[in-house]
């Protein structure tokens, strides 16, 4: 039986033994979606669904020599990045993917503390991050993030600095007067996702899900509007799987 040809995705993120964040994560979300996943790996953490021991990051040699081979074999349009050691390997990072193929569209999943409680980033150099924002498509960054990136007390100022760059998903976890509602910066214009219903249920490597869903729509060539609010169904589904904090991935045809 021929099935339909699955365009190739690619995650550059870290590797969590649990599989609840990170590449395992992410690979997990775009085959459910139903693109093909590949995978490129940062680090090595030390870690489970509540409780993280260490990281282990490797140099900027052994990331780009895993990701030779992938970009000679496969033609890939989206690629997500999530945890990366610093704001220098992150930008030779897209830079090596737009020198190869500048029409390649990133999405930067900011990952800055870990929701088992680790600061992976307490310092952000402001040299890179302009140059980095205006090489990707959209950044996707949480309430606390978005407030370390930008320097802002208030979140949603914050956001609309990174939006004079690129599109900005900020995402609506720590949003204490609408919960779980996510703001979204298409070409600078302000857009309002609010939850099917919010649930008090708390999943390890959310953010890794949502981002790496996003990618997987518009992959399947969802226009951007759609991508999101798609993603964000996707991640709802994600939540409330399980009661525990290791969420299961939805089948592709369930979330379409």
């Amino acid at each position: 039986m021929k099935t339909k040809t699955r365009p190739y995705v690619l995650s550059i993120a870290g590797y969590d033994p649990c599989g609840g964040a990170g590449v395992l994560s992410d690979i997990k979300t775009m085959e459910a979606i139903g693109v093909y996943g590949l995978a490129v790996t940062t680090c090595i953490t030390y870690q489970n669904d509540h409780q993280f021991e260490g990281v282990q990051w490797l140099s900027k040699k052994k990331i780009k020599a895993q990701l030779y081979p992938l970009l000679h074999a496969y033609k890939i349009h989206y690629v997500k990045i999530g945890l990366i050691e610093n704001m220098e390997v992150l930008s030779e990072v897209i830079e090596l993917l737009l020198g190869y193929d500048n029409t390649i569209k990133i999405i930067w999943d900011p990952i800055l503390r870990a929701s088992a409680g680790f600061d992976f980033h307490k310092k952000i150099p402001g040299k890179y991050l302009k140059h980095i924002l205006d090489s990707i498509d959209i950044i996707t960054p949480n309430w606390e993030e978005v407030t370390a990136l930008t320097k802002e007390k208030d979140a949603v100022q914050g956001a609309e600095k990174l939006a004079k760059y690129c599109h900005v998903y900020l995402k609506g976890g720590h949003n204490i007067e609408i919960p779980a509602t996510d703001m979204l910066w298409i070409n600078k214009k302000l857009d309002i996702l609010h939850p099917k219903e919010i649930t008090e249920l708390e999943k390890h490597g959310t953010g890794c899900v949502l981002s790496s869903a996003l990618a997987a729509y518009l992959a399947l060539g969802h226009p951007i509007h759609l991508s999101c609010e798609l993603a964000k169904e996707y991640t709802y589904q994600f939540l409330v799987s399980h009661p525990g904090r290791l969420g299961y991935h939805t089948k592709s045809e369930e979330v379409s």
